[in-house]
């Protein structure tokens, strides 16, 4: 069979060099658009400053944390230097460096394209719905795709240098560990903010959202950039490559001297992205459309794209195969449709915003209640999903031999993230109008130019909650084909050790139960780390803004020419999420190392197969309930069940804020967390065999 891996190679860089060259376009496209209102100019450029000044100080402290790795992982990866091929140490440092860059600019860009992007979307909405959408859709659209296209290049170039799949784990681990910490961190800013200015102006106050007098209301724009974009441009960046890393590192083992396997990932990886450029260029809403149907729709088409493209592929080239297509193609479509599942719990046109908020009437506890019980009901569909993706995908490609169940696990979390580029550039719209709402309040530009921004947010907001659904459900397939990576691993120490291979995990087995126990629990400790993240800063910002109010003469009442001290704000953010931001994420990297060398590969497995469970429980609890109270607060504010100001408002608010640190914090955070530690167990894997108290 002829090797076809160099024309997928080619046909890789080439597709990312159009995805740039659009991205650019589309870019420049924003750029044109007028900004005239010279306070949102004013507002836009503080937003800019801040979000730089975090994203400037973050990557020092992460540019630390990477540097100690790089020295670790060249002293000790794939095994110590000193006993091993040096080359190989070196091949992986510089691996784990580039995903670590390539993930940090993937933020960069995010923020650069959302800073521009609202202040023009801000000012749209006067022309109404259509002109706004289209700045905020291809405002994310840039990041989406700069994100697949450089995740594709990045893992092309990888395995084109070096040759060998197990690198791209240290690839991918440079990836993931700075998207962990910048979600992390860029979270705990956002919503230590958005609680603050929630709490104080809606409920304290009676002020409008985003008033001007407020001195968190800048900070909360800077937190939507570093949290909402950044952080969400480096997590899917790192949920891409770990998606493609795995099911690389098994299709290598699995190929014998063929490639048919390695070309077909890399084939539906650059038909995704191919995909993707098709609808975002077809992207449109009407004069008085809706803006989540555009959303959707886009959607739809670029999943229609995929499907025909890959399966004209499967055609065309020697050694693919339809039950390949078949998981891959399974994976896509139970992807839809836990975003339609996730789409009826956190609409605010669907019942269940609307018992929500007609239960917040009676006031906050029962706001609270209710969220829970349905953000916990949401969870089973996508849930089932996943386990239904991976059920079809083991069984279609089990009968082509050992191994290729496994393989069809991760083709079916590679068709899942094949439209990521879509995926982005839904998410990422969601920021930029959330920024633009707060820039046509701040602005002045009237109610009718805030109700578009309204109506653009809140569409931002059902759509955000469907990503982050996809992507959840995505690094749930994704670490189940790590595991099977893991294995491949395992099993490799195990040949050269001369000792049994692995075949399962037997829950049964005490060393593998006591893995699970340790594994279902860290999610739950992660979580509630960054939300106490959150807490201690919300206390600290909602303090200096009791203390402007009350020093700031005439800052109150908005007199004239008094403007309260956004900057003290914006460093409480900064600094405290700072603080904040290493100890959850290196909590996790330690218990996974402790766990190996306590009970060896079987307790890892363990390990991990409770971590996976229980994270993407709480993943989807804590993204969908937190969607589900925001809406409600926004479905209220709409005039219902009492309007702006009411008793039902002031509890849905009160809903919103225990649910931003929830859908914007640790929810998104657990899946990048999950890989995080699937890949240290990986790359670990000849040490815990090698040693291990009770393994």
């Amino acid at each position: 069979m002829e090797n076809q891996l160099p024309l997928f190679y080619g046909l890789s860089i080439l597709t990312a060099a159009i995805a740039f060259a659009f991205a650019a376009y589309l870019y420049l496209w924003v750029k044109k658009q007028r900004t005239v209102n010279q306070r949102i100019v004013e507002v836009s450029q503080l937003i800019k400053e801040g979000a730089n000044t975090f994203m400037r100080r973050e990557y020092k402290i992460l540019a630390i944390f990477a540097g100690v790795v790089v020295i670790l992982i060249l002293l000790f990866l794939p095994s110590p230097i000193w006993s091993g091929d040096a080359i190989q140490n070196v091949e992986m440092a510089l691996a784990y460096l580039a995903g670590t860059v390539l993930s940090a600019i993937a933020g960069k860009i995010g923020i650069m394209v959302a800073t521009l992007s609202n202040s023009r979307a801000a000012e749209g909405a006067q022309q109404g719905i259509k002109p706004a959408f289209l700045i905020g859709f291809r405002g994310g659209a840039v990041m989406g795709l700069l994100v697949v296209g450089c995740s594709l290049l990045g893992v092309a170039a990888v395995l084109m240098i070096v040759g060998d799949s197990s690198i791209l784990l240290g690839f991918s681990f440079g990836a993931s560990s700075l998207a962990l910490f910048a979600k992390a961190g860029g979270g705990i800013c956002t919503k230590a903010a958005d609680v603050s200015a929630d709490l104080t102006e809606k409920v304290e106050l009676g002020i409008a959202e985003d008033d001007p007098r407020n001195p968190a209301v800048i900070a909360d724009n800077v937190g939507d950039n570093v949290g909402d974009v950044a952080g969400m441009g480096a997590d899917l960046f790192d949920s891409n490559v770990a998606a493609m890393a795995s099911a690389l590192v098994i299709a290598q083992s699995l190929s014998g001297g063929e490639f048919a396997n390695i070309s077909m990932v890399f084939c539906y990886a650059i038909l995704g992205l191919f995909s993707s450029i098709i609808g975002i260029a077809t992207a449109r809403i009407g004069k008085h459309g809706s803006p989540t149907k555009a959303l959707n729709s886009s959607t739809y088409v670029t999943t229609a794209v995929f499907l025909v493209l890959t399966a004209l592929a499967t055609v065309l080239f020697d050694g693919f195969s339809w039950r390949i297509w078949i998981a891959a193609a399974t994976g896509l479509l139970v992807g839809v449709i836990i975003g339609i599942t996730t789409d009826y719990f956190t609409d605010d046109s669907k019942p269940i915003v609307q018992r929500v908020a007609h239960a917040s009437r009676s006031g906050p506890a029962f706001t609270v209640l209710s969220g829970v019980s349905y953000g916990f009901i949401s969870a089973l569909p996508a849930m089932v999903g996943i386990a239904v993706s991976a059920l079809i995908a083991y069984q279609v490609c089990a009968p082509m031999g050992d191994g290729y169940a496994i393989f069809g696990i991760s083709m079916s979390a590679v068709g899942m993230l094949s439209i990521v580029g879509m995926i982005i550039s839904n998410d990422a719209y969601g920021p930029i109008v959330d920024n633009a709402r707060g820039l046509a309040e701040m602005g002045g530009l009237g109610e009718e130019t805030i109700r578009v921004a309204d109506e653009l947010d809140s569409a931002g907001n059902t759509v955000k909650a469907v990503t982050k659904g996809f992507s959840i459900s995505a690094a749930g397939l994704t670490v189940i084909s790590l595991l099977g990576a893991f294995m491949s691993e395992v099993n490799d120490a195990l040949a050269a050790a001369g000792q049994p291979l692995i075949i399962g995990f037997d829950i049964m087995s005490p060393t593998v139960f006591f893995g699970i126990l340790i594994g279902a629990s860290i999610p739950a400790v992660f979580s509630a780390m960054l939300i106490l993240g959150v807490d201690r800063n919300a206390q600290r910002m909602v303090a200096e803004i009791h203390r402007q109010f009350n020093s700031i003469a005439g800052l109150k009442e908005g007199k004239p020419g008094v403007k309260p001290e956004y900057d003290k704000c914006i460093d409480i953010a900064t600094v405290g999420s700072l603080r904040e931001l290493i100890p959850a994420g290196l909590m996790t990297i330690i218990a996974t190392i402790i766990v190996g060398f306590m009970g060896g590969p079987l307790a890892i497995g363990g390990f991990l197969l409770g971590n996976i469970v229980s994270g993407l429980l709480l993943a989807l609890f804590m993204s969908n309930a937190g969607g589900l109270w925001d809406n409600s607060k926004k479905y209220v504010e709409s005039g219902h069940e009492g309007g702006k100001g009411s008793k039902a408002h002031k509890a849905a608010v009160i809903g919103d804020t225990v649910g931003d640190p929830f859908k914007d914090t640790a929810g998104p955070s657990i899946n990048t967390q999950i890989t995080v530690v699937s890949l240290v167990a990986s790359l670990l894997s000849a040490a815990f065999v090698a040693f291990s108290l009770f393994g």
